[in-house]
């Protein structure tokens, strides 16, 4: 399972899909866990509760990041304004939605679950706290289609916040949210601390639910009396300047990030790629930065595996160095409020 890097002397695993998927027991596992511990002191790997199957099964293709980007100009904010630390959790304590993890199951989603987890904190920050409905990711998820790309098996990082602006959307809230229009579809799968089991994921990947242009019973409102809209999404100057200045005046940010099997066995500390290779993108939320005790800057990353993964739900991840390109696919957008 050991070989020779052509690059370094440093003995590292090949076929990490194999290792991982094919391990009858824990051992095969427990041993990549340990060569990226001794490796590097920056986080912490561990054997996860997710499958590796599930972990692949919530990644997309690359392509879904490309596009003609509309970019804002670089908000006039000196750069000795920008605070060593910064969490928009604290700033906006008003907006809970910011702190909200949400779990996008069996599905390639991610990039409509955190265009409408940024949708939320947006509009209740652009409100001053007055608006604070979730918007609905399962009816991006399911109504955008084509336009957006290909429902549960990955969507455009920008598509989200045209579809958005020119159609709107509604509101949602976590699997079985009850009194909003539309919540998640789609089940967590197997078993989280403190939450119900609604059972396992028996798809590697889950179809898209069908688009339905109604609201659930419980909801008040008519799908189109629920309508929300966005005005304009945009992307962020890909440099850490820039993305600071935007979440600190704006609020959080979606960002595109590339993937590597190492990212599976995360549990805690300042995320480097370490071992293993690219197995796909994912589109996560930044909501602040940070510098660790010994001065490694990171970003503030809110993911949407449900809150038992990683710190919390959250993942933090080298700042000012574009690690796995999370710097260089920055979204956001304007809420209709």
């Amino acid at each position: 399972m050991l070989g020779k890097s052509s690059t370094s002397s440093d003995y590292y695993f090949f076929a990490v899909e194999e290792a991982i998927i094919r391990a009858e027991t824990s051992s095969d596992v427990r041993k990549i866990v340990d060569y990226i511990n001794k490796k590097q002191s920056l986080f912490k790997a561990g054997i996860p509760k997710m499958s590796y199957i599930d972990f692949k099964s919530r990644l997309m293709d690359s392509r879904y990041l490309d596009h003609e980007g509309i970019y804002a100009e670089e908000l006039d904010i000196d750069e000795e304004e920008i605070p060593d630390s910064f969490d928009a959790r604290t700033q906006w304590p008003e907006c809970e939605s910011i702190g909200i993890i949400r779990d996008q199951a069996n599905c390639v989603s991610g990039w409509a679950v955190s265009a409408a987890s940024v949708m939320s904190d947006r509009a209740c920050i652009q409100s001053k706290g007055k608006t604070k409905y979730l918007v609905s990711d399962g009816d991006i998820l399911t109504c955008c289609g084509t336009f957006c790309g290909n429902g549960c098996n990955g969507g455009h990082i920008n598509k989200a916040w045209e579809y958005v602006v020119k159609n709107g959307t509604c509101t949602g809230g976590l699997y079985r949210k009850k009194g909003v229009c539309k919540p998640y579809p789609l089940h967590p799968c197997g078993r989280h601390k403190d939450q119900p089991y609604y059972g396992e994921c028996t798809k590697r990947t889950e179809d898209t639910p069908v688009c339905r242009r109604s609201c659930q019973l419980t909801c008040p409102r008519s799908y189109q009396e629920d309508k929300i809209y966005a005005l304009i999404g945009y992307d962020v100057l890909a440099n850490e300047t820039a993305i600071q200045k935007e979440i600190m005046k704006n609020g959080p940010v979606q960002a595109g990030m590339t993937v590597y099997s190492d990212l599976y066995l995360y549990e805690e500390g300042i995320y480097r790629r370490t071992w293993g290779a690219d197995v796909g993108t994912h589109v996560v939320k930044l909501i602040g930065w940070g510098v660790s005790p010994y001065g490694t800057k990171y970003w503030l990353v809110a993911n949407s595996w449900n809150f038992d993964w990683g710190e919390e739900g959250y993942f933090r991840i080298l700042r000012g160095t574009n690690e796995c390109n999370i710097e260089s696919n920055v979204f956001a957008g304007v809420m209709k409020v």
